[in-house]
C-alpha cells in the first residue's frame, strides 16, 4: 500500500446510492404514504428518488430540475500537444496500466491537458466530448472562483459577515460571527454533519442534497459546533451559504453568474446545467454543476494560467495565489485553501478540486499539466493513490527517485 496520507474525510463513508438506496425501500414499504411524508419533509417524490438511487452517480444531475449555463459564445478548443504518458502508474505498491488504473478506478472521462494542449482524451464506451457528467464537490472550487472575482470588484471581502451580506440568516448566537473567510476555508463550524446515516437519510448534506427548499434548510441551521475561525472541518454547507452571497450580491441565479463571470470568458465549448432544489429555485451551490470534461479542463487551465485566457484576466492573480497557499486550518489529513485542496504527498506544490465518487480537476504549476477525471467509482475511495497517478502523468512519480 501507498504510504501517502489518507484522504480527510469529507461526506462519510457510506456511499450515497446507498443512501438513496435506503430512501427507496422506505418508499416501498411506506407505500402512498411515503408520497405525503415526502412533501412534509420537503425532499423529491419516492418514484424520483427511486429513479435517482438506481442511477450512476456522474449522471444523477439528470434528474434533478436545472438552470442551463450557456456555451461561450466565443468557444476556445485545446490545440492538439505531443508527447507521450507514461506507459504504466504506480498503484498501490505495484505499477499497472493507465488503462487499467481508468478501469479500475470506474473511470468515465478523462483529459490530461500539459502547457494548454491536449495530450490524452479518453472516454468510457457510452461517453463522449458532449456527455455532460456531475461536479459532485467539484462545484466548491467553482464556487471559489467567483467568490474571487466578487472580492476583486470590491463587492464583498474576506472580513465580511455572512449576516452582514444575507441580513435573513442572523440567528442572535455564534452563528452570526462567521466571515467569508471562515466559509472559504471550512473553518466556519455550521452545525450540519458531512456524515450520512443510512437508516435515517434527512439530516446533513443528504438532506441538503434532497431539499426542496434549500433557503429554509439554511434558515433551520444557523447554529455552530465550535467557535468560527478556530478549526477545520469539512461541511458542504458552507459552500451553499458562499452561493447565497453571491446570489445576494448579483441578484440572479448562480448559473447566470457562472454563465457571465466564467463559463462564457473561458472560452467553454459546450453548455452545463446546474441542479437546483425545485423547479425554478436555487441552485445546489455545493455540487451539481454538470458539464463536459473538456470544460472542466478549461476550468483547470484558467487556474494554471494564473487566472488568464488568452493574456485576458478573468480571475485576479491574487486570488489564484490564494488557493495556491495552504490556508492556516488543515481539514483533516490535507491542507485546505479557499475550497481547494492541497493533497500530501507531492514533489512539488500542486493542488485539486475534487468530488466524490472520483471526480477531479487537478493543477500542477511546475509541469503545467491539468488533469481532469470523471468516475462512478465509491464514495471518497482510492484518492491518495489516485493523486500518484495524476503526479506521474505530471511528470513527477512520487514512487520513483
Amino acid at each position: 500500500m501507498s504510504d501517502t496520507a489518507a484522504p480527510p474525510a469529507r461526506s462519510g463513508r457510506r456511499s450515497l446510492r446507498r443512501v438513496l438506496g435506503t430512501v427507496l425501500v422506505l418508499a416501498v414499504v411506506l407505500g402512498a404514504g411515503s408520497y405525503v411524508a415526502s412533501r412534509a419533509m420537503e425532499i423529491p417524490a419516492p418514484t424520483r428518488l427511486a429513479r435517482i438511487a438506481l442511477s450512476e452517480p456522474s449522471r444523477q444531475g439528470d434528474f434533478f430540475p436545472a438552470h442551463t449555463v450557456g456555451a461561450s459564445t466565443r468557444p476556445i478548443a485545446f490545440p492538439a500537444g505531443g508527447g507521450d504518458l507514461p506507459a504504466d502508474v504506480p498503484w498501490k505498491g505495484d505499477r499497472i496500466s493507465l488503462e487499467e488504473f481508468l478501469e479500475t478506478t470506474s473511470s468515465k472521462a478523462l483529459v490530461v491537458l500539459q502547457d494548454g494542449k491536449l495530450v490524452e482524451e479518453w472516454y468510457a464506451d457510452g461517453i463522449d466530448a458532449s456527455t455532460r457528467m456531475s461536479s459532485w464537490s467539484v462545484a466548491k472550487s467553482v464556487i471559489s472562483l467567483l467568490i474571487g472575482q466578487a472580492i476583486d470588484r470590491g463587492e464583498l471581502g474576506e472580513d465580511d459577515r455572512l449576516v452582514d451580506l444575507v441580513p435573513e440568516l442572523k440567528s442572535g448566537n455564534e452563528y452570526d460571527d462567521i466571515t467569508v473567510h471562515d466559509l472559504l476555508d471550512m473553518t466556519a463550524g455550521v452545525d450540519v454533519t458531512e456524515n450520512y446515516k443510512a437508516y435515517w437519510p434527512f439530516i446533513g448534506t443528504a438532506r441538503m442534497l434532497l431539499t426542496t427548499d434549500m433557503p429554509g434548510f439554511l434558515d433551520d441551521n444557523r447554529k455552530v459546533e465550535f467557535t468560527p475561525g478556530s478549526e477545520g472541518a469539512y461541511r458542504s454547507v458552507n459552500t451553499q451559504l458562499l452561493g447565497a452571497i453571491l446570489m445576494k450580491i448579483e441578484g440572479k441565479p448562480l448559473a447566470d453568474v457562472l454563465s457571465r463571470r466564467l463559463w462564457g470568458p473561458m472560452g467553454a465549448q459546450s453548455s452545463a446545467t446546474w441542479n437546483l432544489d425545485t423547479t425554478g429555485g436555487v441552485e445546489k451551490a455545493f455540487c451539481c454543476l454538470n458539464a463536459t470534461a473538456l470544460d472542466f479542463a478549461h476550468l483547470g487551465q484558467l487556474v494554471l494560467d494564473d487566472g488568464q485566457v488568452a493574456g485576458r484576466e478573468v480571475v485576479p492573480a491574487e486570488w489564484i495565489d490564494r488557493i495556491a497557499t495552504p490556508a492556516e486550518h488543515p481539514v483533516g489529513e490535507w491542507d485546505y485553501s479557499a475550497q481547494w485542496w492541497h493533497p500530501s504527498g507531492g514533489i512539488g506544490p500542486d493542488y485539486s478540486a475534487i468530488g466524490v465518487y472520483g471526480q477531479f480537476i487537478y493543477v500542477n504549476p511546475t509541469t503545467r499539466t491539468v488533469v481532469v477525471k470523471l468516475s462512478d467509482h465509491g464514495t471518497e475511495q482510492d484518492e491518495a493513490e489516485t493523486f500518484e497517478v495524476f503526479r506521474t502523468l505530471a511528470g513527477q512519480d512520487p514512487t520513483r527517485p
